[in-house]
């Protein structure tokens, strides 16, 4: 067993409450005071880490479980073995997950909460309610009488008399009260079709979440925050995914950033090195390198530079000859014959899969996927099953080459988008959490 730092979870009712907001502010207010704050985000999102890491100075895990298995779980935690307390962060709604268990669990925030012993900070909206929002956070409190609460952060509170109903009612309900947010709306932070902007795309990161910890510490008691953070034990983890090659190349840069901290953790530890690239620079892979990773992100964007990049097309090409390359998601996309921005103007891609893909004709595509593999994938042979997730808007309009895997969600239906592969090159649209243990 490890003993992890005393910690809490920032949760809310639903979406769009103002959490990461909350999240990031007292991020760096704790580390303002001096404190190695160990940020975390439960549930499969590759955006909030970057941002988490702005504010802390430390990188963020995810906890996933429906897609980790409790020595993976047990891995993450560990991360947090020289901090002096825990924040994390969660997705959608508290107790929002999937229908059929994972792993570990429905993939729900509460479940990382319960699991870690992390007291919830709720995130309550409060914006055209006043009393009866207490009736909201009794009802989050009471849904699972063995989660932990440490009480609630009214945001979006309106005037002083709101704010006294809002509290008034949260009294009678016996839910503790750790701070009032008011209402301003140079708060939000900046979306797009995916959620947030990433944070290197941010236009002053540093002097927003300044703000944000200066909003914080005047209308939020940090200290009975502090004073609420809890934990327990956790098994100790059995370690990550091993790398898929010794040397890899990754592309890294505003259209490929999308990659799961606790996967290149799990490379690093295997003894792998990673040895970063920039397609939007036109910089090509290392050529000394075992594998060529593209991670998603936003091709989609930068799909014309992308197209003009030949030093980058040209060593792509040359390394697919003779050695593995593969794509997920945004990475995927580019490596296919043509993508179709919004416009309806197409951009000749890499040209080493068939794929061709159009966000002129949109369609949402989310959840958790489970993969059984019809051919190998690098790091991995015929016949693994892997979890991961899948999270875009864009639409197959020619996909001709093998289906790399047999793909599910997370009820077992089968979905359409299975990968491909085509020589050494492979790709899938979900992002890769882990290995399938069950």
């Amino acid at each position: 067993m490890i003993n992890t730092p005393p910690g809490l979870m920032i949760s809310a009712p639903a979406s769009g409450t103002g959490k990461t907001t909350v999240m990031l502010g007292l991020l760096r207010a704790l580390a303002d005071q001096g404190l190695a704050v160990q940020p975390f985000k439960s549930g499969p999102d590759y955006i909030d880490p970057a941002f988490h890491l702005a504010a802390s100075g430390r990188s963020s895990f995810n906890f996933d479980s429906w897609a980790m298995d409790e020595g993976l779980l047990g891995t993450v935690a560990a991360q947090s073995e020289s901090a002096d307390i825990v924040v994390a962060e969660g997705s959608m709604g508290l107790y929002d997950g999937v229908a059929t268990r994972g792993q570990a669990g429905f993939g729900t925030s509460a479940e990382t909460a319960k699991r870690m012993g992390w007291p919830v900070v709720l995130v309550v909206d409060v914006s055209g309610q006043a009393q009866s929002a207490a009736a909201t956070a009794l009802g989050f409190v009471r849904y699972m009488p063995d989660l932990p609460f440490a009480g609630v952060i009214l945001n979006r509170v309106a005037s002083p008399r709101h704010e006294r109903l809002a509290r008034m009612g949260m009294e009678q309900a016996g839910v503790t009260v750790l701070g009032s947010l008011p209402r301003r709306g140079d708060l939000k932070l900046p979306e797009r079709h995916l959620g947030l902007i990433q944070a290197v795309e941010h236009p002053d990161l540093e002097a927003a979440i300044a703000g944000y910890a200066s909003f914080l510490s005047e209308n939020v008691d940090i200290e009975a925050i502090k004073a609420a953070a809890r934990s327990g034990p956790m098994p100790m983890g059995t370690g990550f995914m091993p790398p898929p090659a010794q040397r890899i190349a990754l592309a890294r840069d505003a259209a490929f950033s999308f990659t799961y901290p606790h996967v290149l953790n799990g490379w690093r530890a295997g003894g792998a090195e990673i040895l970063p690239f920039s397609p939007l620079a036109d910089q090509a892979p290392d050529p000394s390198a075992d594998i060529v990773w593209l991670p998603g992100g936003y091709p989609e964007l930068h799909a014309g530079p992308l197209a003009a990049a030949n030093t980058y097309l040209a060593g792509l090409r040359k390394h697919a000859e003779t050695k593995p390359v593969h794509g997920e998601c945004g990475g995927y996309m580019a490596l296919g014959a043509g993508l179709i921005d919004k416009q309806g103007e197409r951009h000749e891609m890499a040209g080493l899969l068939g794929l061709v893909t159009s966000y002129e004709k949109r369609k949402f595509h989310l959840g958790y996927r489970r993969a059984v593999l019809d051919s190998p994938m690098p790091g991995f042979a015929p016949g693994a099953a892997l979890r991961g997730h899948e999270f875009h808007y864009s639409t197959i309009l020619e996909q001709p080459d093998a289906p790399l895997a047999s793909v599910f969600d997370a009820d077992g239906n089968p979905v359409p988008e299975t990968g491909s592969r085509l020589g050494n090159v492979s790709g899938t649209f979900f992002h890769l959490i882990t290995r399938d243990v069950l």
